[in-house]
């Protein structure tokens, strides 16, 4: 310790003398004895030591001057020198590594055979009998837990899905219960078998306990996931062949890698050489890749198919095209992964492997839970979507309506899904810090921005619901009060130029969220609208005209109108256009620019006109009576509540050339004239047959006339005769 110091002190008292330009070129031997003396002095009293120890924390802490550096050069050619530089030290740095791998295989092949074989032996021995006490009892034990698991699964068969669920959890616990307890006998073997009256053991029968726990944990989570014996315990929608197919296999894998790595390769480390070691873990790994290479090329075409089948099933959309494209070239991935993982390890076994490792088994939860989060959300809405039925009642349309956007909902669910899922598995790789960038300034802003886009959406879709369901609700004929014709044509308008301007404003105010100059964009709909003003003179003048008649409230829907010379039942009213029906079915679009006179026949109330032709002959008064006794009848029918007052008998109005005509009014309710108007006119037209009053009938008079008798012309000769 004292030899340490003293060389500190001097570099640190030397210092300073390195930094003066006039130091002398060297000094006496004389004078560096001295001096050496004199150090040690001061080391030996504790004030003087502290007083240099402090010292030197002061030289130690304060900060050497930093050159100013170059500035640095952006240009194109410099950056690609760096990368092309980097690229190729990391290349030849992986292949060193590599070489030096085999080297140690090499050196360690030739340690073991020069290594003490009788040491080697007795471990083997120890280890030995602690692994036949420990694989013997879990054979037995596995012997129980599979006769235990297939009763459960035979009580579980064909019962509902929770019942299920309660098996495979007890099966999967009697099964862990089973690991647990051998590996406790195997501890209890190795203290007191082993250990001897110590009770001790040795760190290789410690290695092959924890070993094992570790191992056959793993492969009892993958005996729980698929179940490859009991159908009835497995969750997952996979074949018996295929479970066994995966279990057989991943079982295989993870006791060949945990085995060697956790067991194996420890011991041989400790007993033989790191080269021997290394052999074997080495080995280990380029068997499991080539394992995981036949299994790929084995399921190449099953899987391909299996995204084909989705794909089809989702009619080949977005996600659908993924599918696949996935399943054209996944086998190529999975090989290129498979070597790039073993290159890794050659490479950098200690930090590269156990990060390429950590990153793939996020990647696999991530994108695990991402489909859970997706099948989820689907069966959700799809199952839960029922309204009671006092709803339904009132908001008949409701359901529908909310059904209606249970695709476009589930398809921006999907895209989200898929992007956090490729945002985790980009993290996991270290290719973008995600939460880095999310932490930061720009990222925030960036996130909010598009948050507060969806929040508008969100809200404009809820007040579209909303007002639509309203809408709905006091047109909804069989719940409250009947809307009147001016509610039903004033609602409807409403609820379209609600929607118009929800759509443009809330478009607006989505793009301004996300950083959009929606300032262009405002003076640019300006302009475009003057263009159509006056480039669209016809479709201004219809919506100034209807309007003013929406305004003067002339007609609404369920009116039976004329207008532009089309007479019929109005359907359906714009802020532009009338759609009427006429009495043929014929569905007539009127804009309102083609309107100049509205003639509605059902505002306020009506009249049925009834006009009947008699002869001359006929009896007046006895006309007049068929007409009351006619009102008569009709009011004895249902028709007689739509009638609101009596028979307004207007007699004789005008005589023509051959008849008489007899006129009668009957007052009603506003569209109610034509059912009791029609039963009046067969009733008249039968009193009036019954008391013989004939209708005009039209005679047609012949008279002859006399015309003189033409003769032939003479001839010449005929004419001198006498």
């Amino acid at each position: 310790m004292r030899f340490i110091l003293v060389i500190v002190a001097l570099f640190a008292l030397g210092m300073p003398a390195l930094a003066q330009q006039a130091a002398p070129a060297a000094a006496p031997a004389s004078a560096s004895d001295a001096d050496i003396d004199t150090l040690i002095k001061i080391i030996e009293n504790d004030q003087s030591r502290a007083a240099l120890i402090e010292r030197l924390q002061q030289s130690a802490s304060a900060e050497p001057a930093v050159p100013a550096e170059a500035p640095a050069d952006l240009s194109i050619a410099r950056q690609l020198a760096e990368y092309t530089r980097s690229v190729a030290e990391g290349a030849s740095a992986t292949f060193a590594a590599v070489g030096q791998v085999f080297s140690d295989l090499q050196q360690g092949f030739n340690g073991a055979a020069n290594g003490d074989l009788n040491a080697l032996r007795d471990i083997a021995i120890g280890v030995l009998l602690v692994g036949l006490g420990l694989f013997g009892s879990f054979l037995v034990l596995r012997l129980l837990v599979v006769w235990l698991q297939g009763m459960i699964a035979g009580r579980v068969a064909n019962r509902a899905w929770y019942v299920r669920l309660l098996g495979a959890v007890g099966a999967a616990a009697i099964d862990g219960g089973s690991v647990v307890l051998a590996w406790a006998i195997g501890y209890v073997l190795a203290l007191s078998v082993i250990g001897g009256n110590a009770g001790r053991m040795g760190i290789n029968q410690s290695l092959l306990l924890n070993a094992f726990l570790v191992v056959e944990m793993s492969k009892l989570v993958v005996r729980a996931i698929l179940v490859p014996r009991h159908t009835a315990l497995r969750l997952l929608p996979v074949s018996d062949s295929n479970a066994a197919y995966w279990s057989f296999w991943l079982a295989r894998v993870i006791s060949l890698v945990g085995y060697t790595f956790m067991f194996v390769s420890p011991v041989i480390a400790a007993n033989l050489s790191l080269g021997a070691a290394s052999a074997v873990q080495a080995l280990v790994m380029l068997t499991a890749v080539v394992i995981g290479i036949i299994i790929v090329l084995q399921n190449k075409l099953d899987v391909r198919h299996w995204l084909n089948e989705l794909a089809q099933k989702r009619e080949k959309d977005g996600l659908g095209q993924l599918f696949m494209l996935v399943g054209q070239f996944w086998h190529l991935v999975a090989i290129g992964y498979l070597l790039a993982l073993l290159v890794v390890w050659f490479a950098n076994p200690e930090r590269a492997l156990p990060f390429m490792i950590a990153a793939t088994i996020q990647s696999l939860i991530a994108i695990v839970v991402g489909a859970v989060i997706v099948g989820f959300v689907g069966r959700f809405v799809g199952v839960g979507l029922r309204l009671p039925g006092d709803i339904k009642a009132r908001l008949p349309l409701l359901e529908a309506r909310l059904h209606a956007f249970v695709p476009r909902v589930m398809q921006v669910v999907r895209w989200v899904v898929i992007a956090g899922v490729v945002a985790a598995i980009l993290q996991a790789w270290s290719l973008f810090d995600f939460l880095g960038w999310i932490g930061s300034e720009q990222g925030q802003q960036i996130a909010g921005s598009i948050v507060s886009a969806a929040l508008i959406v969100l809200v404009c879709v809820v007040l579209y619901v909303v007002v639509a369901s309203w809408v709905e609700y006091r047109l909804n004929t069989t719940v409250g009060k009947a809307p009147t014709p001016r509610e039903k044509t004033l609602l409807n308008l409403f609820k379209n130029a609600f929607t118009i301007a929800l759509v443009v404003f809330g478009l607006m105010l989505a793009l301004a969220q996300i950083g959009v100059n929606i300032a262009p964009l405002l003076a640019g709909a300006g302009v475009i609208g003057l263009a159509i003003g006056f480039g669209a003179q016809k479709l201004v003048q219809d919506i100034i005209t209807g309007i003013f008649i929406q305004f003067e409230n002339v007609m609404n829907e369920g009116d039976v109108v004329e207008a532009a010379g089309k007479s019929g039942v109005v359907e359906k009213l714009t802020i532009r256009s009338v759609t009427i029906r006429d009495m043929t079915g014929t569905v007539h679009l009127i804009p309102f620019s083609s309107v100049d006179q509205v003639s509605n026949m059902v505002r306020g109330y009506s009249f049925y006109v009834a006009e009947f032709d008699v002869a001359y002959d006929s009896d007046i008064e006895a006309v007049k009576q068929v007409l009351r006794d006619a009102f008569v009848v009709a009011m004895q029918s249902e028709h007689r509540d739509m009638v609101i007052d009596d028979l307004d008998l207007q007699g004789l109005v005008s005589l023509t050339g051959g008849a008489m005509k007899v006129r009668a009014r009957i007052k009603t309710m506003a569209g109610k004239q034509w059912g009791i108007g029609r039963l009046y006119s067969e009733t008249v037209k039968r009193m009036l047959a019954e008391r013989d009053i004939r209708s005009p009938s039209q005679i047609v008079t012949y008279r002859t006339v006399d015309r003189p008798q033409i003769l032939p012309p003479l001839d010449d000769e005929a004419a001198t005769q006498p």
